[in-house]
C-alpha cells in the first residue's frame, strides 16, 4: 500500500507592507491539491465498481429501473465468466502436453474446475489454471478438487511466495515430495555434553524466504506446520538429492545424524508441478558448508 506524504507549505512572515491578498492566495493553492486527490480517488473507486455493474449516484445509468440494472449486471457477470474461461482455454492449449494416456478426465472434476475457473480474473492466475487443465488432461488425477479449492483462494502475492519457496525445494531420489532442507540434527548420546551443539540450521530469510513467508504457506496448507526430522541416516548410506537445482550426495561421517526440513503438503506437492524453479547458488553453497561438518558431500 502506497503512502502519500503531502508537502507542508511554509507561510511567510507577514509585514505591515505585505498585502492581505497574498495570504489568501497561498491558502487557495494549499487547499486545491487535496480536493484534486479526492476527485481522483473517487474516480478510481467508481471505476472498480463499474466493472461489477455498480455505478455511483451521479451516473446516468441510475435512471434505469432496478430490474434493468439486475439484468445488465447479470449479463456483464456472465460475459466476464465466458472471457475468463476463454483465456484459460487458450492458455491450456498453448501449454498442452503430449497425450500419452487413454484415461479420460472425471466429468465431476471437469465441471467443478469450470465453476471455479470462471471466476479467475487476473492473467497470471489464469495462466496457472490453464497449466493445471493441460496437465490434468494429459494425466487425469494429477490435481484433486481440494487443491483447486485452495488455489482459488490464492492471491497473486501468495502465488509469488509459493513460487519463491519452490526455488529452494529439494527432492531425494525416489521421493517426489519437495522439501526445504535447512540443516541437520545429531542424536544426543551419553557423551553429547562434550559437543558444542547437537545440530545446525540455516535461516532461509537471508536468501529471500522470510519466516512470515513460511507461516503464510503453512496457513494456506502448502507446507506442514512444523519442522521434520528424517530417520537416522545409517553409516555407509549415500543419499542422492536434487537441491535447488544442484545435485548433492550425502554420506554421514558419524552415527545418529538426521536431516531437518520443512515438508510440502500433498496440495503443495501437486501445485509444485506447475512451477519451473530457478537455481539458488548461494543457498546451496551455504547448505553444503553447513552439512560438510557431519557429512561427506559429493556432486
Amino acid at each position: 500500500m502506497s503512502m502519500k506524504i503531502e508537502n507542508s507549505t511554509i507561510q511567510p512572515i507577514q509585514s505591515d507592507f505585505e498585502p492581505v491578498k497574498a495570504q489568501s492566495s497561498t491558502k487557495t493553492t494549499t487547499e486545491k491539491k487535496p480536493h484534486l486527490d479526492k476527485v481522483a480517488g473517487s474516480g478510481r473507486i467508481a471505476k472498480w465498481f463499474s466493472q461489477a455493474g455498480i455505478y455511483s449516484l451521479g451516473n446516468s445509468k441510475l435512471k434505469k429501473t432496478i430490474d434493468e440494472k439486475i439484468t445488465d449486471r447479470l449479463k456483464l457477470k456472465e460475459r466476464r465468466k465466458i472471457t475468463n474461461l476463454e483465456n484459460i482455454l487458450n492458455k491450456a492449449i498453448n501449454f498442452c502436453l503430449e497425450d500419452g494416456y487413454s484415461e479420460d478426465i472425471d466429468p465431476d472434476w471437469f465441471f467443478s474446475f469450470i465453476k471455479m475457473a470462471e471466476e479467475i480474473y487476473s492473467p497470471p492466475m489464469q495462466d496457472l489454471w490453464g497449466k493445471i487443465f493441460a496437465v490434468e488432461s494429459s494425466k487425469p488425477g494429477s490435481f484433486s478438487l481440494n487443491t483447486l479449492q485452495l488455489l482459488k483462494c490464492l492471491t497473486q502475492k501468495d502465488a509469488l511466495v509459493f513460487r519463491r519457496a519452490l526455488n529452494f525445494a529439494s527432492r531425494q531420489k525416489g521421493d517426489h515430495s519437495p522439501k526445504l532442507l535447512i540443516g541437520y540434527y545429531r542424536k544426543k548420546t551419553l557423551w553429547s555434553f562434550l559437543s558444542p551443539h547437537n545440530g545446525d540450521q540455516l535461516n532461509l530469510a537471508q536468501f529471500g524466504l522470510s519466516y512470515p513467508d513460511l507461516l503464510a504457506l503453512m496457513d494456506l496448507g502448502l507446507i506442514h506446520h512444523s519442522e521434520i526430522e528424517s530417520g537416522e541416516i545409517a553409516l555407509g548410506d549415500a543419499l542422492e538429492w536434487r537441491v535447488a537445482g544442484h545435485n548433492m550426495t550425502l554420506a554421514a561421517k558419524r552415527r545418529g545424524l538426521s536431516l531437518v526440513y520443512f515438508k510440502f503438503t500433498s496440495t503443495g506437492t501437486e501445485l509444485s508441478k506447475l512451477v519451473n524453479s530457478q537455481k539458488q547458488d548461494n543457498y546451496v553453497m551455504a547448505l553444503r558448508q553447513q552439512l560438510s561438518a557431519v557429512f561427506n558431500i559429493s556432486s
